[in-house]
């Protein structure tokens, strides 16, 4: 449940409980945001999407996340190889914003994860109809325009 904070034309903001994905100064609580106040119930179902991720799909964006990472580059002082697992990963990585990327409550679920990382930088994962479609840091080329 998406506790909405504001609520103009061409704008919402609210925050929600995140199941899995934390954010390293609030925790579980995440910011969402849609482009207009008509997408709430899209915004919902992007949240409950995002709560729902079963272990496998969390499992391929946190290798996606580490793959993306070896093929860009990160800082010099972040050590892959001191991870424990895959999932590690996590530990090292906090997220702040789900985007809606959905046009009209009719869309798929669609939506975009943002976040950083000890690493040095910042990371989006891309998810439509609970399939992954990026991560990496080009996230905003995947946002839907009116």
């Amino acid at each position: 449940m998406i506790n909405w904070l504001h609520m103009e034309d061409g704008y919402c903001e609210g925050c929600f409980k995140a199941v899995f994905f934390r954010d390293d100064e609030n925790g579980d609580e995440l910011t969402v945001m849609a482009k207009s106040p008509e997408l709430r119930a899209g915004a919902e179902k992007c949240v409950e999407a995002l709560n729902g991720l079963t272990d496998s799909q969390i499992d391929e964006i946190c290798k996606s996340i580490i793959n993306h990472l070896k093929e860009n580059g990160m800082d010099e002082e972040f050590d892959l190889s001191q991870l424990d697992d895959f999932r590690g990963i996590l530990n090292c990585c906090w997220f702040t914003t789900l985007y809606v990327n959905m046009l009209s409550e009719e869309d798929e679920t669609d939506y975009v994860l943002e976040g950083e990382g000890d690493w040095g930088d910042v990371i989006g994962i891309v998810v439509n109809n609970g399939k992954l479609i990026y991560v990496g840091n080009d996230y905003f080329e995947y946002m839907k325009e009116e």
